[in-house]
């Protein structure tokens, strides 16, 4: 069996992967909170432990894996995205408001990671179907001594856990140091959080002891968590932003509730995302949500390919480059697209994943593969990495048109018609072969009769539409013209163009 080794945050070392049941891999991945579209960053931990699930059930087999990723339904923001709706004249109760904002919220988040290549986890719990167990698990934590009810609220008692702080690697006094912490004077201490708080008639509320509320962040995932995968389970993973507060605050409620139990054996962070060397943001209007870029015509899986293109544990860098780049090379790979057994991948493609997910090191591997030409070899290599080529084969987008027009007869004065090449992506636009045809026989023409200057000068005019222009023998043994028409083509700009 395929030796795997993981980084443990908690633990700040990679670690040979032992599952607590090899027939039972249980892992937890704090999923999105949905009042809005997914943005780029939110997507890279879900590619991250797509890759993770996919590398655990090829080792494991696929029915010994469960992965749960959560739904937060009851935040603020949701609150605040539904009462706008009604403040701009909705006249339906909030309630509604909200659970509709959920349900489309989760449909577009659903639509968007699909496009991506990310398989559905085998859970995806909703926080409010979770509020007994949340209810539940608060009551049991004041009898043991580490909440406390105050004004309506219900608060964690973190100096009650001696270990608080631990996966974040600072005390708490650090933190009341480094860090802003809301004050309140129903708090006996600055650290302590939220685990229930109380709600007005206009905001969502379930009846508790504490009065009509609802829970804090960090206490749902510490209730769906173990609900659904006991005490202890695998592992537990989400973006580094979550590493304090929220996953501090899940191991203290979790162990202090359950101390028979480990929590989370492994804890697994990936870093942020920066867009264009800058910290995205809307201020500085390099803000983009996954739909943003999808409808742009960046297809899903040459976002997947930049993300993966990275190590999740370094940050990672955006850029329109990175993407021009990714879609170069699964054009390249699906071209030799083919079909394949669950034996014909790689070992070392395996061996890079199996090492803390080294996936620069096996798009490396597979690069290799591809310039040897072994279809099936890297057609199921790629497929480790969630890429089906032969999907992507079928794609507009890395599907190659050509127009051909063959050598022809003499005709004012030209002893010949060179033969001409113009391929494109998913078809040439409608009336680019017209343009193009006169404009490469005059390029053609000047080469042939050694006019080098005008030509270069054509070819560079022509070629600033977005085109890239070659020549080429063919076996007659006369020149062939080939035009590829990139990405970036402006036909406006080939109109302009005069021979």
């Amino acid at each position: 069996m395929t030796d795997i080794q993981l980084y443990n945050t908690r633990t700040r070392r990679k670690e040979r992967f032992e599952p607590l049941d090899p027939a039972n891999l249980r892992m937890y991945v704090c999923g999105p909170t949905v009042y809005d579209r997914a943005h780029l960053g939110n997507a890279r931990p879900v590619v991250t432990f797509d890759l993770l699930f996919r590398l655990l059930r090829h080792v494991y087999g696929a029915d010994r894996v469960t992965y749960v990723r959560n739904f937060t339904d009851v935040d603020d923001k949701i609150n605040a995205a539904a009462l706008a709706r009604k403040q701009a004249g909705d006249a339906r109760p909030l309630e509604e408001l909200i659970r509709e904002r959920t349900e489309e919220t989760i449909g577009w988040y659903h639509a968007d990671m699909d496009a991506l290549g990310a398989l559905r986890p085998s859970q995806e719990p909703r926080a409010t179907e979770f509020i007994g167990q949340m209810i539940a698990m608060i009551g049991d934590l004041i009898e043991k001594g580490h909440a406390y009810a105050a004004e309506g609220h219900v608060m964690f008692r973190v100096r009650s856990y001696k270990d608080y702080g631990a996966l974040s690697g600072r005390s708490v006094d650090d933190m009341i140091a480094g860090a802003r912490v809301e004050v309140a004077p129903f708090k006996e201490d600055p650290m302590d959080f939220v685990l229930w708080k109380p709600s007005d008639d206009d905001l969502p509320g379930w009846d508790s002891p504490w009065g009509r509320g609802r829970p804090g962040w960090h206490i749902e995932c510490s209730a769906m968590s173990h609900d659904l995968l006991g005490d202890s389970f695998d592992i537990h993973g989400g973006g580094i932003d979550l590493q304090f507060p929220h996953h501090e605050n899940e191991i203290a409620q979790s162990c202090c509730a359950h101390p028979e139990g480990g929590f989370a054996k492994v804890w697994m962070h990936n870093e942020m995302l920066q867009v264009e060397g800058r910290k995205m943001s809307k201020s500085l209007g390099n803000f983009f949500t996954v739909r943003d870029l999808l409808e742009q015509g960046v297809p899903g899986e040459v976002i997947r390919f930049v993300f993966l293109s990275t190590h999740y544990r370094k940050p990672m860098d955006w850029t329109a480059e990175k993407a021009r780049q990714a879609k170069s090379t699964l054009r390249k790979w699906a071209e030799q697209a083919d079909d394949f057994t669950a034996e014909d991948f790689d070992p070392s493609v395996l061996a890079a994943l199996a090492d803390d997910l080294n996936t620069s090191k096996a798009i490396e591997l597979i690069n290799k593969i591809w310039q040897k030409g072994n279809g099936p070899k890297l057609t199921a290599s790629a497929s480790l990495l969630g890429f089906d080529l032969q999907e992507i084969a079928r794609s507009d987008w890395a599907k190659p048109f050509f127009v051909n027009f063959p050598a022809g007869t003499a005709v004012e004065g030209d002893d010949y018609l060179p033969s001409i090449s113009i391929m494109a992506w998913g078809g040439v636009p409608e009336g680019v072969a017209d343009l193009l045809r006169p404009l490469m026989q005059s390029w053609l023409r000047l080469r042939r009769e050694g006019s080098w200057d005008e030509a270069d000068k054509l070819k560079k005019t022509i070629e600033s539409s977005g085109i890239i222009l070659e020549v080429k023998k063919i076996e007659i043994g006369t020149t062939k013209g080939v035009a590829r028409l990139q990405d970036d083509f402006d036909q406006s700009k080939l109109e302009g163009v005069r021979c």
